[in-house]
């Protein structure tokens, strides 16, 4: 399937097929590649959080702040 007719699903279909690719991934994680630079975020993120040093958003208000840094 191509990435012009994935573009043309209906949005359910879409969805059916990132579940499926998703339980496929998390089934196989050791195939996976190590992406250092995202265990290096988390753990940044996670010290930051400890320390009390980042805002908490409730989600609503989070994707709220995100919608409006793209539009």
């Amino acid at each position: 399937m191509s990435i012009t007719e994935l573009h043309k699903l209906p949005a359910i279909e879409k969805l059916k097929i990132i579940e499926a690719l998703w339980s496929d991934l998390v089934n196989d994680e050791a195939s996976l590649p190590n992406l250092s630079w995202h265990e290096s975020e988390l753990k940044e993120t996670e010290e930051r959080f400890q320390a009390d040093s980042i805002e908490i958003l409730d989600w609503r208000q989070a994707k709220k702040e995100l919608r409006s840094r793209f539009e």
